[in-house]
């Protein structure tokens, strides 16, 4: 399982296309507690930018704390992408 997100940086002019792993996947139910198949029935900004930094710090594309990282996004949101035509 794959989700896909896009996110806009505040130093950059093109959105990101992120793809959110089953580590990620897992990493944020455990953090919430939370099945991501519950995350259409109640979507906080927290949820989505939690798993887009995760994919983030995974991949080494950012070594900042989350809160840290959070102050550079300047939106998120779900991706057109189709998650399994993603790599």
């Amino acid at each position: 399982m794959k989700i896909n997100l896009r996110v806009e940086y505040t130093n950059s002019k093109e959105p990101k296309e992120i793809v959110c792993g089953a580590s990620d996947l897992v990493a944020f139910e455990d953090k919430f507690n939370l099945s991501v198949t519950k995350l259409g029935e109640d979507t906080k900004l927290t949820h989505l930018l939690f798993l887009a930094y995760r994919s983030e710090f995974r991949t080494k594309s950012t070594a900042l704390a989350f809160e840290e990282w959070i102050d550079t996004v300047e939106t998120v949101g779900a991706s057109d992408l189709d998650p399994k035509s993603v790599a």
